[in-house]
């Protein structure tokens, strides 16, 4: 099972570590699974950018980013080099180390999932 490493933006919220996230899910699904807030307006079908995120470490072992995710990407606050959306950070191998960080959710106006 791959580890993910959730740290916030928000700087009274404390690092969550996810030990048992599986191959083929996304970021946003390993976050809502472990009760972690991150919004996601579309429902995490690439048609918005509210679940933008950033990785810090371990981008190799996620799906390679499409110019539809790009595109959206491009729509966030605040977007950097290493932004990606979690509905399409797909977890590729069960040894994947992966280090996000996710912006503060204050700052998006979304629904609360």
């Amino acid at each position: 099972m791959a580890k993910v490493v959730f740290k916030f933006e928000q700087e009274d919220l404390k690092p969550v570590t996810v030990l048992n996230a599986d191959v083929d899910e996304s970021i946003l699904d390993v976050a809502e699974d472990n009760d972690i807030h991150l919004n996601h307006n579309c429902g995490g079908v690439c048609a918005c950018s509210t679940c933008h995120i950033y990785v810090e470490r371990g981008g190799e072992y996620l799906e390679e980013i499409s110019d539809k995710e790009e595109d959206f990407i491009d729509r966030a606050i605040n977007p950097r080099l290493e932004s990606r959306l979690g509905c399409q950070s797909i977890i590729l191998e069960e040894d994947a180390e992966i280090e996000i960080t996710i912006p503060d959710q204050r700052l998006i106006i979304g629904h609360e999932h």
